[in-house]
């Protein structure tokens, strides 16, 4: 009752209002700063922690000050500046302490010890400042006021801090600055009634001046200016914030190279396009880049970024108002288009690919990469977003294979094809951990004499259901399903412990791919498949194509010399199909060229290509490096080579691809002079 009188009839109300306002503006800006306190780190923190003790200190002293001036105890009034000056301090100090407690959000105790501190620092502030309230008049003290005014302010402040962190949006969100309104009006309230003056005798000049009101009206200015600065640093402070969290949410859904949509914003946007009342209008372009490789491996990478980003701006102007373009990655493109329809489909996707053939400028050089695309229609071809991009990639790379049209729309013929290869590449990976393929080997000969030189390991696969399944099909599904490392490793393991077997001087040679060269553990894997059968390293020649050696030369090469140095021979294979560049018989270091089919079918028929075997064995000859000739299926092209001093030849006429029995049965020596082929035949396409 005692606190009610009080404010009521020893106050001047217009002095509490000002007070009540800068309470509750303080109490606001305080709980905002202190929730940027908490959520900080480091010197991040203890700057807010200075800025929010600064502006809640202000406002507590200033709703001190303020109703302080208000209150009229009916004598003369005067004030001790420096103890005001102390209680200003003290409210400051103080709050920094409370906040930097209870910005430690870690243990669930500290907020509410925080503030409990900050409700302690409010009393302190409030009877320090009515210390220097100096009265003529006897002061006495209700003891209990001061008690009960005290444990208010610890109660509210503790009770604010403490639902600070989690009580935030909407109604909730006001409960923190009332909780700390309460705080500081019920301390300094219920102090004022603990405060009483008893005037002398012939004394009755009161607290209530015009210098008072100028003073807090001074006193209010100078703490709404405090604020006001605390207010704009958060505000500043917010809007950087969100700047910055909008440049992250770019950042992580687009191509920091290209600008456009990543996969992750591709994804979503498709999601939501599906999920939309215009589904049935949606069609999804995939689009792989042709000769981007030859680009990046001629002119270098930084000309490639050029490419891609000239590339991805036409592809953001492409009717981007209707569109969706993203980069998914490397040079592969994906593009939403929003109609279904066949015919507007083809027209768009002829302007896409009319787009990407477009010459694009570099510096002084032109590009012109073109396109590969292909085209999933929802939901015919897809009823979820992975279908759907996954058959628009198929039909990508159906239009990738086929030379005569860079444009193809899904068929279910191609996710057939697809789902058989895929479990064709599981079989092979079954037969190859189960040993169930098989090695046949074709003879190798003197073309003068019919000695038998050595053996070529060729791969062989029956499958359980399927049959026999030629090198031409399973090999390069090896290579595609990451099989190739294993199913090579298999067949030169196989090859050097059958050839242990067989009489001293004969040598198996066998086949590398151009994925297994470069691989730096292959020297001491194939030094291991030597050791295990006790095979001489002389006895294994390796066979090369020359496509393995021109992605890496500098380290083909240096691989090669390594296996040169176990005292193994290599063979460069099917010489006269690739490059045959003479700087690759030049730099490398061969012991055997292989002399593809192609030239001997044409021997009797075509004088082009005896010139070139003429030329190629007077090269041979004068580099030290002996000639085998492959595919010799007759005694004419078998009499043509010898004429030329070929040294050595493969092919049916000598002897076919069969199982290890061949090598007993042929014995050392092959009649060169009276061999004739058993049938016609075609060799197999592709070796391994």
């Amino acid at each position: 009752m005692r606190v009610i009188t009080c404010l009521f009839t020893e106050h001047n109300l217009w002095f509490v209002l000002l007070a009540a306002l800068m309470c509750v503006v303080g109490s606001m800006i305080t709980i905002r700063l202190y929730r940027l306190v908490a959520g900080a780190h480091g010197t991040a923190r203890l700057g807010w922690t200075f800025l929010a003790a600064v502006c809640a200190g202000s406002a507590v002293w200033a709703t001190h000050f303020i109703a302080m001036l208000g209150y009229e105890p009916g004598v003369p009034v005067r004030l001790d500046s420096n103890l005001t000056i102390i209680s200003g301090l003290i409210a400051i100090i103080g709050s920094g302490a409370a906040l930097l407690i209870a910005g430690n959000t870690r243990m669930r105790a500290l907020p509410a010890l925080g503030g409990a501190v900050f409700g302690l620092t409010v009393a302190a502030m409030h009877f320090t400042g009515m210390f220097a309230y100096r009265v003529d008049g006897i002061v006495t003290w209700d003891m209990s006021y001061i008690a009960a005014s005290i444990a208010l302010a610890t109660a509210f402040g503790a009770a604010a801090l403490h639902v600070t962190p989690n009580w935030q949006g909407g109604w909730r969100g006001l409960v923190p600055p009332l909780l700390l309104v309460a705080a500081i009006v019920s301390l300094h309230f219920t102090g004022m009634a603990a405060f009483l003056v008893t005037p002398l005798e012939g004394i009755d000049v009161g607290a209530d001046s015009p210098a008072f009101t100028a003073m807090a009206i001074a006193v209010a200015i100078a703490a709404f200016l405090i604020l006001g600065t605390g207010v704009a640093t958060y505000l500043i402070e917010a809007r950087l914030r969100e700047a910055s969290e909008d440049q992250l949410r770019h950042m992580a859904l687009h191509d920091p190279l290209t600008g456009l949509p990543n996969r992750t914003s591709f994804n979503a946007r498709l999601d939501a396009r599906l999920d939309g009342p215009c589904a049935h209008e949606t069609a999804i372009a995939a689009i792989d880049l042709d000769r981007f490789k030859e680009v990046n491996d001629s002119w270098g990478h930084g000309a490639g970024d050029q490419v891609l980003t000239a590339l991805a701006e036409r592809l953001r102007k492409f009717d981007g108002a209707r569109h969706f373009a993203a980069r998914l990655g490397g040079d592969e493109f994906c593009v939403i288009l929003k109609t279904s329809d066949v015919h507007e489909l083809q027209q768009l996707v002829m302007g896409l690919e009319a787009e990407f053939t477009r010459p694009v400028q570099c510096g002084t050089l032109e590009a012109a990469v073109g396109a590969s695309i292909g085209l999933a229609i929802y939901p015919r071809d897809g009823e979820d977003r992975d279908s759907l991009v996954r058959n628009a990639d198929l039909a990508m790379y159906k239009a990738k294979a086929d030379p005569l049209s860079s444009i193809c729309f899904y068929d279910p013929a191609l996710g057939e094809a697809v789902r058989e290869s895929r479990a064709l590449a599981a079989d092979l990976r079954q037969a190859i951990e189960a040993d169930e393929l098989h090695l046949h080997y074709q003879v190798q000969t003197s073309i003068e004499t019919g000695d038998i030189r050595g053996y070529e390991a060729l791969l062989r696969w029956r499958h359980p259901e399927r049959g026999d399944i030629p090198p031409s099909h399973f090999i390069p599904m090896a290579e595609a399903n990451g099989l190739i490392l294993p199913l090579g490793d298999w067949v030169l393991r196989r090859a050097c412990m059958d050839a242990a077997s067989w009489p001293k001087h004969l040598k198996v040679a066998g086949n590398l791919s151009a994925i297994q060269l470069p691989h730096m553990g292959l020297p001491q894997q194939i030094h291991q498949m030597l050791i295990e059968p006790d095979l001489p390293p002389a006895r294994l020649e390796i066979e090369l194509p020359e496509t393995a050696l021109i992605k890496d030369k500098a380290q083909s090469l240096h691989i090669m010399r390594q296996i040169k140095a176990l005292g193994v021979s290599i063979a460069l294979d099917d010489f006269g199909t690739g490059y045959s560049s003479l700087d690759t018989l030049r730099t490398f270091p061969f012991d055997k060229i292989k002399l593809d089919k192609s030239f001997t079918d044409e021997l009797k028929t075509d004088p082009r290509s005896l010139a070139v075997v003429r030329a190629v064995l007077t090269l041979a000859r004068s580099l030290e490096i002996p000639v085998l000739a492959e595919g010799i299926e007759t005694i004419e092209q078998l009499e043509l080579l010898r004429q030329e001093h070929c040294d050595e030849g493969q092919g049916f006429l000598l002897g076919r691809p069969e199982s290890i029995e061949v090598v007993d049965r042929l014995g050392l020596r092959v009649d060169v002079h009276k061999a004739k082929p058993d049938a016609p035949a075609k060799a197999p396409a592709r070796r391994a």
